[in-house]
């Protein structure tokens, strides 16, 4: 499909920009509580149930209005389910069971922006100028920065270096899916996550659940994390977002989320925050404004 990029205006571009931020804040809270929430009982599959569940509960309407099969949208929403669904999560969680937090928001949320310019340019004929082309690299400089900040004696094995950034490049699949389903950030939302509950379910009688032995406390913080915020506020702002700035614009901002993160496990969790992980957060802050376009001569994006 040939590539198409939203006209920014100002207001679309305030919007746009304040859902992205907000996003942001989101998946770090999110980081920062799985760090916080070390062996709290409940598995990959309870994780997911939580995280499709309760926005296909809330969406209801909007799934029923629209139907599971949407005409003329099926395509892109299977992309949409592969990119950000439970096959999505579950590939994820198997990566951050090998992963430290920090390294995980380097390698899925950092690395998700690089991954939907470069397919944005390779197969949706986006047309990036040197500015966001600089952006790009300095974006992968200062998650390569971080990286070598967070590697121990041990280093990262090979499953974090080939999951997690697999998983980035299902997001960015997602991502531009979306913006050519037709579909809003609602009905999107609602489908990606009604056909993610319905698989989960299917996987329960060979994986079972821990819901009836984990801690209620640790139940009731990954429903607010999972559910609501990350599964519900986080998609539907996200949507938002690639609607009002386009795919590549809209997932350059969740390259501050490692940042963001390792800046609030210093102040929430007491974790060192060192001259290199700042020094990343100047360069990846630089990049992530490159790469929105906003101080192109146009503002906008290549076709």
């Amino acid at each position: 499909m040939a590539g198409t990029s939203p006209v920014l205006t100002p207001r679309k571009t305030l919007l746009g920009a304040l859902s992205a931020l907000s996003v942001v804040l989101i998946w770090a809270s999110w980081l920062i509580s799985t760090r916080h929430s070390v062996g709290s009982g409940l598995g990959p599959l309870d994780l997911s149930l939580l995280r499709y569940g309760i926005p296909a509960l809330v969406l209801a309407p909007v799934w029923w209005r629209t139907g599971l099969f949407p005409k003329g949208a099926m395509g892109p929403l299977v992309l949409m389910i592969l990119g950000s669904g439970a096959p999505f999560f579950q590939l994820v969680a198997f990566g951050m069971r090998h992963t430290p937090a920090s390294a995980a928001g380097v390698l899925l949320p950092g690395l998700m922006p690089l991954a939907v310019a470069v397919i944005g340019m390779t197969v949706l004929g986006e047309r990036p100028d040197r500015l966001r082309k600089l952006g790009m690299a300095a974006i992968l400089a200062g998650g390569a920065m971080l990286l070598l900040g967070n590697t121990g004696p041990a280093g990262l094995g090979w499953i974090s270096f080939t999951i997690l950034p697999l998983g980035a490049c299902l997001w960015a699949v997602y991502t531009h899916a979306f913006r050519r389903s037709g579909l809003d950030a609602f009905e999107g939302a609602a489908l990606v996550c009604v056909w993610s509950t319905i698989l989960n379910i299917a996987a329960l009688p060979f994986f079972g659940t821990h819901f009836l032995t984990a801690p209620v406390g640790e139940i009731a913080l990954q429903t607010l994390t999972q559910g609501i915020m990350s599964g519900l506020i986080a998609t539907l702002l996200y949507g938002a977002a690639v609607r009002a700035l386009g795919g590549t614009q809209a997932a350059a901002y969740t390259a501050i989320t490692p940042v963001a993160a390792a800046i609030g496990g210093a102040l929430l969790l007491a974790e060192p925050l060192g001259p290199v992980t700042i020094a990343a957060a100047v360069v990846t802050g630089l990049g992530v404004l490159l790469s929105t376009g906003l101080l192109s001569r146009s503002g906008n994006p290549g076709p």
